[in-house]
């Protein structure tokens, strides 16, 4: 927000001695500071995590729950569909809320061998690679990598054939009591996908 003073209209009698000359500037730029110091938003800037949190890309979001052996918990996902969403992820993120997520989905199954890097993320995550019904067969804990270049990032393998995998914060799969084999994201909650959507591909 663009700050801007306002103009005080002050009216003093029209004799005046040096002295009451020297009152009314002191008591006009109090007035003054208070007047500027009162406008909202003024000085006032982004914090960098904000700035750094806008999306480049146009995503879809959907509530989904995710069942673990102790309980339910409902998280607020963005969905990576095409290859360039994927490509991009969760990168130049300084903040995640505690029950969101990102979460890419494929058309078809993808090979174990492929995986995920953290290339320009900012934050430590754990990574989940979900089959076809959204069981969790393998999780991976992730954490930023400062190279300047892709190559210089190391690579986390699902190790598994996989349908989905899910992005989250670092250890929130186990405070959540999420287990490999027993909790399933329940993926019914997803939206039907969208007729447009391109075909998708590991982005890592």
């Amino acid at each position: 927000m663009r700050c801007t003073r306002r103009a005080i209209d002050l009216t003093f009698g029209r004799e005046s001695s040096p002295l009451r000359h020297v009152q009314r500037l002191i008591v006009s730029s109090l007035l003054l500071c208070v007047a500027v110091l009162a406008l909202p938003g003024c000085g006032e800037r982004p914090e960098p995590a904000a700035a750094a949190d806008e999306h480049f890309l146009d995503l879809d979001s959907a509530t989904v729950r995710l069942a673990t052996d102790r309980d339910t918990v409902v998280l607020a996902l963005e969905l990576a569909i095409t290859t360039d969403q994927q490509r991009l992820g969760l990168m130049e993120r300084r903040h995640l809320p505690e029950r969101a997520g990102m979460l890419f989905v494929y058309d078809s199954v993808q090979p174990p061998e492929t995986g995920f890097w953290m290339y320009r993320t900012r934050i430590p995550l754990d990574i989940a690679f979900l089959d076809s019904a959204g069981v969790m067969l393998s999780t991976r804990a992730m954490v930023p990598c400062t190279a300047t270049i892709p190559q210089g990032c190391p690579t986390y393998p699902a190790e598994t054939p996989y349908r989905y995998a899910l992005e989250v914060n670092a250890g929130a799969l186990k405070r959540w009591g999420a287990e490999v084999g027993v909790a399933r994201l329940l993926v019914r909650d997803l939206p039907p996908r969208r007729a447009n959507a391109a075909r998708s591909e590991p982005r890592r």
